[in-house]
């Protein structure tokens, strides 16, 4: 029989708390043989889901599997456009470096930079002769680090770019070369196209000297330099124009022209555009890739022609040099 037990004016039991007493009671110690409470709480209290009400639903993870494939097929298509746009701002810096390099040499005309010749592969000038008579006459001059060579055939003797002298002055060749020819008095002319295949300066440690492993330096990144160099053009062109109706007669007009052209003369023969074209990258089937840089500036100073000591003075052996604190007035 449940009695219950009563505290101060209020009534606690089974009918009022909805616990119920489980076991026969002791006075001091609750239920037989434990010492916990006799009352705990009715067990329609408490509430038990199924498992299967927590967790995912089979569309539920066909929906999740979609959204993930969407966004792994827009980071797959966007991944190479990123490595392009990588390897393209690599080797636009790796240009830009190297064109600080050889302008600076060329302009100062610089005699000793022998570490050229770990980069320089080969020099090659495509030259045509112009005479007032007769079809141009193209010729090949090919340079590399072991030998060279006149249309195909070696040069004797020859003259490979094994110093930085010789790199140097065959790079600042002009664009227009003029000279003399006995027979005839005749004017010939040297159109010089002079294209340089160059390991890059700069870029990655591996790459560099002392690497002598074929594989990684037919890995390095190379590209083709042409070496672009003209007198300065830029006057006014009436200033040559001695045929104009408004200085007929006009004595004073016809001599300030006249020293406007002494003017342009002297110009041209101390002032000279240099541009450098870089083409890459340099593939080893010969071609190059869409890559293409133009770099343009100013050299001052006399443009010297001469040779090298034991060599004739003659096209195939000929260098050019600036001297940058010298200066000629013009004939």
């Amino acid at each position: 029989m449940n009695i219950p037990r009563t505290t101060g004016q209020r009534t606690i039991g089974p009918e009022t708390t909805g616990l119920r007493a489980t076991g026969p009671q002791t006075p001091d110690h609750g239920p037989q043989g434990t010492a916990e409470s006799g009352f705990t709480r009715h067990s329609s209290l408490v509430t038990r889901h199924p498992p299967s009400l927590l967790a995912f639903t089979m569309i539920e993870i066909a929906i999740c599997l979609a959204v993930i494939g969407f966004a792994l097929a827009a980071i797959v298509g966007v991944l190479p456009l990123g490595m392009n746009v990588q390897r393209e701002n690599r080797e636009e810096t790796v240009i830009d470096k190297d064109a600080s390099v050889f302008i600076d040499a060329m302009r100062n005309g610089q005699l000793g930079l022998d570490d050229l010749t770990n980069y320089v592969v080969a020099i090659t000038n495509y030259e045509t002769d112009y005479t007032l008579a007769g079809k141009p006459v193209p010729h090949v001059f090919g340079y590399t680090y072991k030998t060279s060579s006149q249309g195909g055939s070696p040069m004797t003797p020859t003259y490979p770019i094994t110093n930085g002298f010789r790199i140097v002055g065959l790079l600042s060749t002009p664009r227009y070369t003029e000279t003399a020819v006995v027979p005839g008095n005749r004017t010939i002319f040297h159109s010089n196209y002079v294209v340089a295949y160059v390991r890059s300066l700069s870029g990655d440690a591996s790459e560099k000297f002392p690497q002598t492993n074929a594989v990684m330096n037919d890995l390095a990144f190379t590209y083709r330099m042409v070496s672009d160099i003209v007198p300065y053009s830029d006057f006014d062109r009436a200033w040559t124009n001695y045929s104009d109706p408004l200085i007929v007669g006009n004595t004073n007009e016809i001599n300030a022209r006249s020293n406007y052209w002494m003017v342009v003369k002297t110009v041209q023969t101390n002032l000279y555009d240099l541009r450098l074209i870089f083409r890459y990258p340099y593939l080893p089937n010969g071609r190059t890739g869409n890559g293409r840089l133009v770099y343009r500036t100013s050299a001052s100073g006399r443009l010297l022609s001469t040779n090298e000591f034991g060599f004739p003075l003659s096209t195939p052996y000929r260098l050019y040099y600036f001297e940058p604190r010298t200066y000629v007035k013009a004939l």
